[in-house]
C-alpha cells in the first residue's frame, strides 16, 4: 500500500463500509454542515472518510496559511489510516480543486472524482465575493455576514420562499457557529489555482454544476469541467448548497456515478 509521510492530524470522520469515498468540503463549511445531510446515503455502500479544514469541526485553527499540498497530504494520511488503498473523491466547493490535487498528485490512488459547485480557480467576481466574505469575518461583522451568505449561498428560488423574518432568523442561528477557520478558508479560495492538473486528469470524473449559484458561477463552473479530458456534466437547479436546497437529487447524482464507476 502506498503511504505518506505526513501523520493524519486533521479530525475527521469515518462511515459505513465497502470501497472508499474521502469528502473535501468547502469553506466556512465542515464535513458535517455540507455533507451531513446526505452522509447516511453515501455510507449505504461506502467507506466514507471526511476530513476538517483546519479551524472547522474538531481541527485545530492553523498557525500559518493554509497550503493546498498539506490538505491533500491530510486527506491521503486519513486514507491510509482508515486501510484505504484506493478511493474515489468528492469535493465540493472549496474542496473541489484540493480533490483535483489530490488526484494529479496521487492518480494510483484515486478511482474517481465528483466535484461539485467546484472551481479550478477564483476569476474576478469570486474573488471579489470572497474578498467581501473574508472582509466582514475577519472584521467581526457575523451577523452581516450571515446575511451576506443567505444572498450569495441560496438560489433565488430558494431564498424567495422565504420570509424577511425567516431569513433573520436563519441569520441568527449562523452568525454565531461560522467556523473560527473561516478567514484561511477563504484567503486559500482567493489563491488556490489547479488549471494547471486539469489536462492531465484520467480518472472518471462527475462535474456537478449548481445551475442557480450565485457564489460560484455556472458559468465557471463549466469551465473547470471543459478542461477535464471526458468528465462528465450534470446540471442540478440549486444554489450553492445542493445538500440544503436538493439534498435527495444531489445524493443520487453522487451514487449513481461511483455505482459505474
Amino acid at each position: 500500500m502506498t503511504t505518506t509521510l505526513a501523520p493524519a492530524v486533521f479530525a475527521r470522520t469515518t462511515r459505513g463500509s465497502g470501497p472508499g469515498l474521502l469528502l473535501a468540503h468547502g469553506a466556512g463549511g465542515s464535513i458535517e454542515a455540507n455533507y451531513g445531510p446526505i452522509m447516511d446515503g453515501l455510507a449505504a455502500g461506502h467507506t466514507v472518510v471526511g476530513v476538517d479544514l483546519p479551524g472547522a469541526g474538531e481541527t485545530p485553527q492553523p498557525d500559518a496559511p493554509l497550503d493546498v499540498e498539506e490538505l491533500v497530504d491530510q486527506l491521503v494520511a486519513a486514507a491510509d489510516a482508515e486501510g484505504l488503498d484506493t478511493f474515489a473523491v468528492s469535493g465540493y466547493s472549496l474542496g473541489g480543486p484540493v480533490a483535483i490535487r489530490l488526484a494529479a498528485r496521487h492518480p494510483e490512488r484515486v478511482s474517481s472524482l465528483v466535484l461539485s459547485a467546484a472551481f479550478a480557480h477564483a476569476d474576478t467576481r469570486t474573488d471579489l465575493a470572497t474578498s467581501i466574505w473574508h472582509q466582514l469575518y475577519e472584521t467581526g461583522q457575523h451577523t452581516l455576514l450571515a446575511n451576506y451568505l443567505s444572498l450569495m449561498a441560496l438560489s433565488e428560488g430558494a431564498l424567495n420562499t422565504l420570509n424577511p423574518a425567516q431569513v433573520q432568523a436563519a441569520v441568527e442561528q449562523l452568525a454565531p457557529v461560522i467556523p473560527a477557520g473561516t478567514g484561511d478558508h477563504v484567503d486559500l479560495v482567493r489563491r488556490i489555482d489547479v488549471r494547471a492538473d486539469l489536462a492531465g486528469i484520467a480518472v472518471p470524473t462527475l462535474v456537478v454544476v449548481t445551475t442557480a449559484d450565485p457564489l460560484i458561477s455556472p458559468a465557471l463552473q463549466r469551465e473547470l469541467a471543459a478542461a477535464i479530458p471526458a468528465a462528465e456534466v450534470a446540471e442540478l437547479p440549486t444554489g450553492h448548497l445542493p445538500f440544503a436546497e436538493r439534498p435527495q437529487e444531489w445524493l443520487k447524482l453522487i451514487s449513481d456515478f461511483l455505482a459505474r464507476n
